[in-house]
């Protein structure tokens, strides 16, 4: 598991907003305790929930889980400009062709990525593709990416779905 579905951090609210607001910046998942008669923070980070003190134990734990499994739920892959794929805390670089697919692919987390837009994305980075060419760095890109904890899969008749591999 990464660092940041592991580690819950428990922040009062609103006393230390500015932790709440460090936590936010370094992708940890923080608990927010609401304290007296505070009113409770609208929280739109996925990695971050609320609770009002006092709590009981086994509310708290279920908390907790519920925080970590949607911090896992929702991990997304990142592609800086340098063409390095970043993942659950692993990287991997890929290829100027290869960039130009996996855009696609990050943009569109978990979401068909049609085979025209991946013909077109080719098409940009040199002479008119081939289907085989496309079959070719699709395969390619399948081996770099599993390094990662992802994986592509074909979505029959209309492309592909970059998603966390189930290995991960």
């Amino acid at each position: 598991m990464s660092r940041d579905s592991a580690e819950v951090r428990f922040v009062r609210w609103p006393a230390q907003a500015e932790l709440r607001n460090r936590c936010r910046s370094e992708g940890i998942p923080c608990l927010l305790v609401v304290e007296g008669g505070a009113r409770p923070p609208v929280c739109s980070d996925p990695r971050e929930d609320w609770v009002r003190a006092p709590i009981s134990r086994p509310d708290l734990e279920a908390r907790v889980a519920a925080l970590r499994q949607r911090v896992h739920d929702r991990r997304n892959p990142v592609l800086d400009a340098t063409g390095t794929l970043l993942f659950d805390a692993r990287s991997v670089t890929v290829s100027s062709t290869h960039t130009e697919l996996m855009a696609l692919f990050v943009e569109r987390f978990c979401e068909v990525v049609y085979r025209e837009e991946l013909m077109e994305r080719l098409a940009a980075c040199g002479p008119p593709p081939t289907r085989n060419a496309l079959d070719l760095h699709i395969m390619r890109l399948r081996r770099r990416v599993g390094t990662v904890g992802l994986a592509i899969r074909t979505v029959w008749g209309l492309g592909y779905l970059l998603e966390p591999s189930h290995a991960a």
